[in-house]
């Protein structure tokens, strides 16, 4: 367990010159959704007593240090009074051991902590895991679980000495750019949590894959609809070009194949039937298979 006191802590880390300074800074965070819902589920069960929780946060770096990618997450159990705070270091470093078992690759970049404001003790744990982390800078994720504004606010963090003297305390939090990153087999999921917040019983259902096909292809009108608006209303005059847009748009109609309304019917329907035959062959062999099966059991 690891004490960390307000007036004490300084002393005693400046006369054995633990402090360390990062020597590469961050300048991009990429977070995955799911270090969100882990820090959020640990909120959810955390203790009755407990105003906040913190957790360490893992990831990987770029080669210079200055790009951060969020992958995972852990919870550390942590005990805050007015004058100290104790955290459980034994937990975090056994648990780190384990992660590095399942991901190699994965590295201690940070950690996390819930609330609507920083803790008084935000600079002592932020200097804790500027150690964990040296050469590198440590990411300070704050998630707003109060609500405030009446939204789930995310923000990330790094800290930055002040003042000539080298205290652990003395440290001020500049915010951090970032970007929620998901590959695409998530967005699915992601967006049926989403619909949730529409049902009453809390919970969204899945939809079947010709549904999801409806949708998706709904979107894709959607946006064509919107992007032909555009482009005729810079043609009329009366939408402002921009030339990111218009390169954006001319990469996108060159990479399309140029074939004809009757070709691309043909093409369609073709490829259309050869599904049906694969998926017709397929539940022929099933109900085989299944016919063989019982057949046998009888004998």
């Amino acid at each position: 367990m690891l004490n960390l006191n307000l007036p004490t802590l300084a002393s005693s880390i400046v006369k054995s010159g633990a402090t360390t300074m990062a020597t590469t800074t961050t300048q991009q965070c990429y977070v995955h959704p799911v270090v969100l819902f882990s820090v959020l589920d640990h909120y959810l069960r955390r203790n009755d007593n407990q105003e906040r929780v913190i957790g360490t946060l893992l990831g990987v770096r770029s080669d210079d240090g200055r790009v951060v990618e969020i992958r995972s997450c852990f919870a550390v159990p942590h005990f805050e009074t007015e004058d100290q705070v104790e955290v459980d270091m034994e937990h975090h470093r056994t648990m780190f051991a384990l992660h590095k078992k399942a991901s190699a690759r994965e590295q201690i970049v940070g950690w996390y902590a819930t609330g609507s404001s920083l803790s008084k003790y935000a600079a002592l744990i932020q200097d804790f895991y500027s150690r964990e982390a040296a050469p590198f800078s440590a990411v300070h994720l704050v998630m707003d679980t109060e609500l405030t504004d009446g939204q789930l606010a995310i923000k990330c963090l790094q800290g930055a000495p002040i003042g000539a003297g080298a205290h652990p305390e003395n440290c001020m939090f500049l915010p951090l750019p970032y970007e929620l990153q998901y590959p695409d087999a998530e967005l699915t999921a992601l967006q049926a949590a989403a619909d949730s917040k529409d049902s009453e019983e809390g919970y969204a259902v899945l939809i079947s894959d010709m549904e999801q096909l409806e949708n998706s292809i709904e979107e894709l009108k959607a946006m064509l609809v919107r992007v032909t608006a555009y482009v005729q209303g810079v043609c009329r005059g009366e939408e402002k070009p921009n030339n990111v847009i218009g390169k954006y748009l001319m990469d996108m109609l060159a990479v399309v194949p140029k074939i004809d309304s009757k070709q691309f019917s043909t093409l369609f329907q073709t490829h259309l039937q050869d599904i049906l035959m694969v998926a017709y062959l397929t539940n022929l062999t099933r109900a085989q298979l299944n016919i063989a099966d019982r057949l046998q059991r009888i004998v």
